[in-house]
């Protein structure tokens, strides 16, 4: 299994901080946001690479990072501004067509902090051959509304999605944390192929779940998605308490 880190992203709603400094590469409680992926993905049985995809603004930032840990790559996209970057779905397809990936493929978004152990979601994914999307439940129906909106069957399997709804029905969304087995690798590349929107990750799961099952896994214990500097802020207080 190979895990891939999405992090060439601007960031521009948290500027100045992000002029000169890649936004997973910002300090939380005294670590880079990119430590704790790592802390995540070192737990997951079986996974033997990680992939980083960045930027050509932020590649060297990333590649001196990643210097001193073993089994990870930094991948450059060639973006440079927010106007031309590939999106996240592009950047999965990027990867995929640079390494010529044939394996089970853990992908998170690099500003995605959490507390729980995610063994068990790649080990759901690994036993359904199908794709796994980590949900969340937020708590709140104005706070989904810049997320998605999930419903699901009795199994677990997604019944409906939705990205950036504009009348939610539940509190639960999907976060940034996928599990692709192999077999549907195809599909992301022919999803870009096919001209759909390269960007927001969830959009491929909306494209994704009325062709094939799409199943789901609660994360437990704490979540946050760093987008703001009132974001940033609330985690690095709620982590240095920790």
């Amino acid at each position: 299994m190979k895990a891939l880190v999405l992090a060439a992203g601007y960031a521009t709603r948290l500027f100045p901080l992000t002029l000169d400094r890649a936004k997973p590469l910002l300090e939380v409680a005294g670590r880079p946001i990119m430590d704790y992926v790592l802390d995540r993905l070192a737990a997951v049985e079986g996974l033997d690479e990680t992939f980083v995809v960045t930027n050509a603004r932020f590649a060297a930032q990333f590649r001196e990072w990643g210097a001193t840990r073993a089994g990870v790559t930094v991948l450059d996209d060639g973006t440079s501004s927010d106007e031309d970057k590939l999106g996240a779905i592009g950047d999965i397809a990027f990867m995929l067509e640079r390494t010529g990936l044939d394996d089970d493929l853990l992908v998170v978004a690099g500003d995605n902090l959490f507390t729980a152990e995610i063994g068990d979601f790649a080990r759901l994914g690994a036993d359904r051959r199908a794709p796994v999307l980590a949900v969340h439940d937020v708590g709140d129906l104005e706070a989904i509304r810049r997320y998605n909106s999930v419903e699901l069957d009795g199994e677990g399997r997604i019944v409906f999605f939705e990205e950036k709804p504009e009348r939610p029905s539940s509190t639960l969304a999907g976060i940034a944390l996928y599990f692709y087995p192999r077999e549907t690798l195809p599909l992301i590349r022919r999803y870009v192929e096919d001209g759909n929107n390269p960007d927001a990750p969830g959009r491929l799961v909306q494209w994704l779940y009325p062709q094939l099952p799409v199943y789901t896994w609660r994360l437990p214990g704490l979540w946050f998605d760093i987008g703001s500097h009132d974001g940033l802020e609330e985690a690095d207080r709620v982590f240095s308490a920790l």
